[in-house]
């Protein structure tokens, strides 16, 4: 097997996490609106108790973002599978609900699963990676996330569509209760895969550390001189991190260079809940309601929706390493502002008092194309982005900032969406024409590319290149130029000059 190909399949086990995330952002427009929830738990004060039932899951996604990056002794895998654990629990209190506070209970510590998943898993899949297949795998989280929405919502619309009317809790139990199974899948099987090679050497353990490169990048050869150049860099950077003291989150804000990544990344995951994509997922019925289209019809029209997510991702994975993250980000946010002026002026010629065919078909078209231009640019680059941004020491603390961001930001579309969709209808798409404009002047200004850097060279980035980046051109000191490195196995071990066996004793040695 190829070792790229190797590298793509224990990032796809790994964005496991991910489907989980994506089937609970899509089955909870279900939820809400199924008729049987509606009459258990939203007779009084709807808007509210619907709202804080989405937004109390992205609390607990919050909340759990902020743990995990306490959570480096477990590593990466171990704080796989304890999060696993923490869903299953929340998904078994859900389904069981029978009061509002079950379903807030569930649904926070769920979400203190999700939060800890969505943060470690692009970091395991960015240390995995070759960097040249990096956002490929890295977008993997955004794919995944894709098809776990794809199954959320094709589970809901057929549960709304057997039981809707009839009084019957299934209708909404069953889909809760399905998100469970991959949980427990990822959960048992994750340690037979391996442990990021970068923490393997930041925990010394630099022998394991230099074996699982080798099995990543050249099938189990520690005399491959793209390994020893590649752990050669990790250890270097690890030697420097070890020799200051140990890093916080006040350190996110010390210093130019770190301050710098710190806005890129809370920008990058900020701007992408301000899309609108969020108050399209949670509350779909609603919105489409506003042009007179039935709960039956929108949930259809969502199931298909999660099917132009999953080809706009395929298509990112296809393109970001390629075409770049600045072109994916700043483009993408300017179609999805233009998506939005079209669709606002659709909902305020054509409201559900006043029912166009026309109009129905143009906004459903633009909301599909919306979530594949979505799902190709900001979507996965909010969590394939950040992951790359930053040293080994910091990187844990850089990412989790970032997914607290996100989190914040979704809590609070959850919490108001359904309130001003009801209260200003239209004239709410003015927030995200906005907000998706203003993203991409500030991509275009400020965001450098990584296409193609190693992860130890984003230090280097960060203090050279400067702050205003649409004409500067920048290449790190310490590239790997695998072009020399292409040899026959004997002649690449000589021009190395080193070679795997050199490599351990200096290890043995040092220990």
């Amino acid at each position: 097997m190829k070792s790229g190909v190797y590298q793509f399949l224990v990032g796809c086990f790994a964005a496991i996490g991910s489907f989980l995330f994506g089937y609970d952002l899509g089955v909870i427009a279900e939820v809400v609106a199924s008729d049987s929830f509606k009459s258990l738990f939203l007779q009084s004060n709807a808007d509210t108790r619907s709202g804080t039932v989405v937004a109390l899951f992205t609390g607990g996604c919050f909340c759990g973002a902020f743990l995990a990056s306490y959570t480096d002794r477990l590593g990466r895998r171990g704080t796989i599978l304890m999060a696993c654990c923490i869903f299953v629990v929340g998904g078994i209190i859900q389904t069981a609900g029978v009061v509002i506070a079950m379903l807030y209970v569930g649904r926070l510590i769920a979400g203190l699963g999700v939060g800890f998943l969505t943060m470690i898993i692009p970091i395991y899949q960015a240390e995995l990676s070759h960097r040249k297949i990096r956002g490929k795998i890295t977008s993997l989280q955004q794919l995944f996330n894709a098809i776990g929405q794809i199954f959320a919502t094709w589970i809901g619309y057929g549960c709304y569509m057997t039981w809707a009317g009839t009084g019957d809790s299934r209708e909404w139990r069953i889909p809760l209760a399905c998100q469970i199974v991959p949980a427990l899948f990822l959960g048992a099987l994750i340690f037979l895969f391996p442990e990021s090679p970068r923490w393997l050497c930041d925990h010394d353990r630099a022998e394991d550390g230099l074996k699982t490169l080798a099995k990543l990048h050249a099938h189990g050869d520690i005399n491959d001189p793209y390994v020893i150049a590649e752990y050669e860099l990790i250890q270097a950077q690890i030697a420097e991190e070890h020799s200051q003291k140990k890093v916080g989150y006040i350190d996110l804000f010390k210093g130019w260079p770190n301050l710098r990544r710190t806005i890129l990344v809370m920008a990058i995951q900020a701007s992408c809940q301000m899309t609108g994509v969020s108050a399209i997922q949670y509350f779909s019925p609603q919105i489409f309601a506003q042009i007179g289209i039935s709960t039956g019809e929108s949930l259809l029209f969502q199931g298909v929706t999660a099917i132009f997510a999953f080809l706009g991702t395929a298509t990112c994975i296809a393109t970001i390493d390629s075409v770049g993250r600045r072109p994916l980000e700043i483009y993408g946010c300017l179609f999805l502002c233009i998506t939005f002026v079209i669709n606002a002026a659709i909902i305020k010629v054509f409201p559900a008092s006043a029912p166009s065919t026309g109009a129905h078909w143009a906004f459903v078209v633009l909301t599909w194309l919306f979530n594949f231009v979505f799902f190709w640019t900001s979507g996965p680059l909010s969590w394939s982005i950040p992951a790359e941004l930053f040293g080994t020491a910091m990187r844990l603390k850089g990412v989790s900032w970032g997914a607290m961001t996100s989190f914040a930001f979704n809590t609070m579309i959850g919490q108001v969406t359904p309130i001003a969709v009801s209260a200003i209808g239209w004239q709410y798409y003015i927030v995200f024409i906005v907000c998706n404009l203003g993203n991409a002047i500030f991509f275009w200004a400020f965001l450098p590319e990584t296409k193609g850097l190693n992860l130890e060279d984003m230090d280097e980035l960060f203090r050279d290149h400067p702050t205003f980046v649409p004409r500067s051109h920048w290449v790190p000191s310490s590239h790997i130029d695998e072009d020399a490195l292409v040899y026959s196995k004997r002649e690449r071990v000589l021009e190395s000059g080193k070679t795997g066996a050199d490599v351990l004793q200096h290890v043995e040695r040092a220990a």
